[in-house]
């Protein structure tokens, strides 16, 4: 499948495609050459213009051509770990080589996900069961074309066997839970240092896998890399779901992302009915929890025709005093447009408030125990100096619900005439009422099938018993029982995202001016500056603020500029800082698709955005 040009063969004047021919005729091999093409191996470059000539691409005789095909098997691990070898383009943009990808699975908005490299393993000797299962879809056809070809729901390759039908459902359907030894062995991110290391694997989407270095039969991980979910529709969405259900699954058990003791059990009860109903139903599209679901994942700004400036909900809240540990002192709070103020009582609001605090742009986070009665919402306000963390203890779970939920819609510059506040409101009750627990109640059935350690992180494999754990499961699950299938996976994913971590990608950097290295989280809306010694939060920028970035190739620095003559500028210590400049600029690119281009995918605006010197 390989063979190098012999420098005395070649001609200037000759084109790449008379050169292919040319190899043709050396081999004396007849098949088909249609999906081959020349790989210049000194420049690392594919020659993939036919009618250029060899002098024209810059090639002289002392180059190394390879006559090689364009699709190579790959393995390819999915975020449900499942293993698959297939052909995939290591020729075009990795980004395109995705989409292609996806195009075969049946998963739509490829440009969600990207691939990077696997953890380099420890050399071991194998023992016995130590092989891992790869499932070949090799002899499967090229996807061409935009529309997808389907039978009995699937791709109408998968359809063509029994052996493709139970692979396709393994796509499709979620899968077991693991025995705890195998969440025991996994990589498990410490540290945000940690975190920041695997961002750092991401392959450029601008150049090819050949390119890159990746050969022929490696191994790649296909992951979500945008934490921005556009049009999920069950109904055509069933291995998209899956996939991001099984990553968000993951992600909790392996600690890549913190909760609380309460949610954890949440999450365990959730994936314990997941596995329980997958045997019997299937994911559909009628759901009301899709609405919600809608409005949390896709940020549908519906505007109400109100005056933003009316008063809302007034409550009795607490502010904690610096320098004291949990000691709260009583104020009367008012909320307006998108600033909280607070007075001494309610007979001194008509007065000057002690302080006005505008929430716009700041970080919104639950600090929730419902078991203890426990309502707090810890917010960090941006100011000139840095962030003002300030802490409001609400009396109860009502009044904390709407608080709450004022809270978030104004950290994103909406205010309470905004249509999306009661579904805002009534999601987080919704979520507290799951967290509930009926005290003395002895009417929780017993199941021992149920293997709770496989259910949880080791942090709490290693803090409780399965005994202990199972009658807990068990009572959260009570309040998640009557749930469908489709049901279950969007309550897990929106609860998955209305968790404070959600959505940051991590990178170590080195701030311009500054000695030390400190963190840099990207969100789908706000890049966020932390204090590594503390981990805590020290700024934060939102992109709606953002006048323009760019990178100085030569020195690898980021710089950029906000509004208000912010400007920023660092070197990344963990990664490439294209990685961090393809971060930003896709991140920007999912902000300008709509459900009116939802079937046209702008690559050219992409790599416009993301490909730095290197754009297509």
């Amino acid at each position: 499948a390989c063979r190098p040009a012999k420098p005395s063969n070649l001609n200037k004047d000759t084109t790449c495609a008379a050169k292919i021919n040319q190899f043709r005729v050396m081999l004396k091999i007849k098949k088909d050459w249609s999906d081959h093409a020349l790989w210049w191996e000194q420049k690392q470059q594919w020659l993939l213009k036919p009618a250029w000539t060899l002098d024209k691409c810059g090639i002289h005789a002392d180059a190394r051509l390879y006559l090689t095909p364009q699709h190579k098997p790959l393995r390819l691990v999915l975020p449900n770990l499942l293993t698959l070898r297939l052909r995939v383009c290591f020729s075009s943009p990795v980004f395109r080589t995705v989409i292609g990808i996806c195009k075969l699975l049946n998963i739509r908005h490829p440009e969600e996900l990207s691939l990077l490299r696997p953890v380099e393993e420890k050399k071991k000797k194998k023992q016995k069961g130590d092989e891992e299962e790869v499932y070949d879809i090799t002899s499967a056809p090229l996807p061409t074309g935009s529309i997808i070809k389907l039978a009995n729901g699937m791709p109408a390759f998968f359809a063509e066997s029994p052996e493709m039908e139970s692979v396709y459902k393994m796509l499709s359907v979620s899968q077991p839970a693991p025995p705890p030894e195998t969440i025991t062995k996994m990589y498990r991110p410490t540290s945000k240092v940690d975190k920041a290391q695997v961002n750092g694997r991401w392959l450029d989407s601008s150049r090819s896998l050949l390119q890159q270095g990746v050969k022929e039969g490696d191994k790649l991980i296909l992951r979500f890399k945008y934490y921005s979910f556009h049009d999920l529709a069950p109904q055509f969405d069933a291995v998209r779901l899956t996939q991001l259900y099984e990553q968000a699954k993951w992600a909790i058990l392996l600690e890549e992302i913190d909760c609380t003791e309460e949610e954890m059990m949440l999450f365990a009860a959730l994936q314990y009915h997941i596995g329980k109903v997958s045997t019997t139903e299937q994911l559909v599209a009628s759901c009301p929890a899709m609405d919600d679901l809608d409005s949390a994942l896709q940020c549908l700004e519906v505007k109400m025709e109100a005056e933003t400036s009316s008063v809302k909900p007034y409550s009795y809240l607490h502010r904690p005093k610096k320098q004291t540990l949990k000691k709260y002192k009583q104020f009367w709070f008012t909320f307006k447009d998108t600033s909280i103020s607070y007075y001494k009582s309610k007979e001194e609001s008509c007065k000057e408030p002690i302080q006005q605090m505008n929430l716009k742009g700041c970080e919104v986070a639950p600090d929730v125990s419902v078991a203890a009665q426990k309502f707090c919402i810890r917010l960090l306000i941006p100011e000139p100096e840095g962030m003002n963390e300030v802490y409001l203890r609400c009396d109860n779970e009502q009044q904390y619900s709407k608080w709450m939920a004022a809270s978030r819609l104004a950290s994103k510059g909406k205010t309470l005439a905004d249509a999306s506040y009661s579904s805002e409101v009534q999601s987080i009750q919704s979520f507290l009422a799951m967290q509930k627990t009926t005290p003395g109640n002895k009417t929780v059935q017993s199941d021992e099938s149920i293997n709770t350690h496989s259910l949880v992180s080791p942090r709490y494999q290693k803090k409780y018993k399965p005994k202990q754990l199972t009658p807990r499961i068990l009572e959260a699950h009570q309040n998640v029982a009557q749930l469908s299938l489709t049901e279950a996976i969007l309550k897990f994913l929106q609860i998955w995202q209305a968790l404070p971590d959600f959505g940051l990608s991590y990178f170590v950097v080195r701030f311009k001016g500054c000695r030390k290295d400190e963190v840099l989280g990207i969100a789908n809306n706000r890049l966020i500056r932390i204090d590594l010694s503390v981990e805590d939060v020290v700024k934060t920028w939102r992109y709606n603020t953002m006048r323009q970035w760019n990178v100085n190739w030569d020195i690898k620095q980021v710089a950029i500029e906000f509004n208000g003559n912010v400007n920023i500028a660092f070197s990344c210590v963990t990664a490439d800082c294209k990685i961090v400049h393809e971060y930003i600029g896709g991140y920007i690119f999912m902000s300008t698709r709509s459900r009116e281009q939802n079937d046209t995918l702008n690559e050219e605006l992409f790599h416009k955005l993301t490909g730095g010197h290197e754009a297509l």
